[in-house]
């Protein structure tokens, strides 16, 4: 296996190639491959002579630029089984160069890197930015959005045409407003630099791209509303000793009823389909959650961190088929019983009693019907419907008061258990009516206003007229 000696060719042009770089290129004794002839070095080289071979055809076959960067190497080691070879790229070896990671890990290749200059101090300058100031270097060709620090220096390399160009600003332009000034930087360090301005909306409309552009984004002045941790600061900032007195003297137990009023707001916007309501109303719930974690930090307990950390553990444990190795059978249940296993534990003991009564029935009948304490045929439910509805009567004939609202009890707790056996959630069925009665009931509040008259003016007879009505509309 020979060797594959890599090459930087700088940032601009040859006066910026060190003279020991240009000797090794200028006398190499065979065919100098390079990964694309797009760079001025190169022209000049070939100006005087010096023959190179290029991958550039490699990108016209692949829609992905992994693929390209793979069959490059894939040439590249191929090519060193008859000897050794010289590879030339763009700007430092080791700065932003996939092609040369690739070489690195793989096992066969014999690399020597050969350096070259990077093309960041002349960015640097040309920007008059210090680093030292937080500074991201990212690939525009590869990157995630959310991994980028707006209150830092950023730094697209490889932007190397229009499209690319396109896909940076679609990206930013989900965090950034489109009047943001961003700034195009060609040839940073050589004598035709250039550096262009503009609003990030035409980011990819005022100049043509190629190997040697960069696009600067300067750190924002003010924090973007939509990113967590601005709304973790402005809860602190609510909670500090400057901040509201009202959120400041809120406790986990003075909160309570309103996690629990938002929950239900919530699930009304969910049940109206209001995509505006259900964006509002989660945003509330979420408001409590940050007001929570903000008291555990504050009393030293606990913060949003071990929140965030206790259910990303949660759900990585619960689904081994999407997390782990898909060897794991354990069904959620089970999962879930490992993570709380106590002695003496009790299926029913996870319950939380303080929820909605019907919601509790089904989750109590749910549980015990997993171990196979339930009625084998509804027919036997219904059966039980009878005898509770009859042991109501006798408490009704007997006019006692504390046996009537116990029985009146089970009879809910049968309908729950009648609900389960034909797939019906009953929380959401009683929902229904009540939203039901409250459309119907309107309808007759507005034929009674429009009577002139007072709901006393009529009978029960005239009302129902208008409920029928109601009925029939619907």
């Amino acid at each position: 296996m020979g060797k594959i000696e890599v090459i930087g060719l700088g940032a601009g042009n040859i006066e910026q190639l060190p003279f020991g770089l240009y000797q090794t290129l200028k006398n190499a004794p065979t065919t100098i491959y390079a990964r694309t002839l797009d760079h001025p070095v190169i022209t000049y080289l070939q100006d005087e002579g010096v023959h190179f071979e290029s991958f550039d055809t490699i990108y016209e076959k692949h829609n992905q630029f992994d693929a390209v960067y793979e069959e490059i190497v894939d040439i590249l080691v191929q090519q060193a089984e008859t000897g050794d070879i010289l590879y030339a790229v763009p700007g430092h070896p080791m700065l932003a160069e996939r092609t040369v990671q690739l070489l690195l890990d793989d096992p066969t290749a014999d690399v020597h890197l050969l350096g070259g200059q990077s093309y960041l101090d002349d960015l640097f300058t040309a920007l008059k930015m210090d680093p030292i100031e937080g500074f991201q270097f990212v690939d525009g060709t590869s990157f995630d959005r959310t991994s980028l620090q707006y209150k830092q220096h950023i730094i697209f390399c490889q932007v190397y045409d229009a499209f690319i160009a396109s896909e940076v600003k679609l990206a930013l332009l989900e965090d950034l407003p489109a009047h943001y000034e961003v700034t195009i930087v060609e040839a940073a360090g050589a004598e035709d630099e250039k550096l262009v301005t503009v609003p990030l909306e035409e980011l990819d409309r005022v100049m043509e791209m190629s190997n040697l552009t960069s696009v600067y984004v300067p750190p924002i002045k003010k924090a973007l509303p939509h990113q967590f941790q601005t709304l973790r600061e402005t809860i602190q900032i609510l909670r500090g000793p400057n901040g509201c007195p009202w959120d400041r003297k809120q406790t986990h137990a003075s909160l309570r009823k309103y996690v629990q009023e938002e929950v239900y707001e919530l699930i009304d916007a969910i049940q109206r389909e209001d995509d505006e309501g259900i964006i509002e109303e989660l945003g509330d719930v979420l408001l409590q959650v940050m007001l929570h974690s903000q008291i555990g930090e504050d009393n030293g307990y606990f913060s949003v961190d071990d929140v965030i950390r206790s259910i990303t553990e949660k759900m990585i444990h619960r689904h081994p088929h999407v997390f782990g190795d898909g060897e794991n059978n354990k069904s959620w249940d089970e999962l879930k019983r490992e993570e709380k296993r106590k002695p003496n534990h009790s299926i029913l003991e996870d319950i939380i009693t303080f929820a909605p009564a019907l919601q509790v029935a089904e989750e109590v009948q749910q549980k015990a019907a997993k171990v196979g304490f339930d009625w084998d045929e509804v027919a036997d439910v219904w059966l039980k419907w009878e005898e509770e509805l009859q042991e109501f009567k006798e408490a009704v004939e007997a006019n006692d008061g504390k046996e009537m609202e116990k029985e009146f009890g089970d009879m809910l707790f049968v309908l729950v258990n009648i609900a389960r056996f034909y797939d019906i959630y009953p929380e959401h069925a009683l929902q229904q009516t009540n939203e039901k009665f409250i459309r119907r009931f309107r309808y007759v509040e507005q034929c009674v206003k429009e009577s002139n008259k007072e709901f006393r003016d009529f009978t029960l007879s005239q009302l129902d007229h208008f409920w029928n009505e109601a009925k029939k509309e619907e």
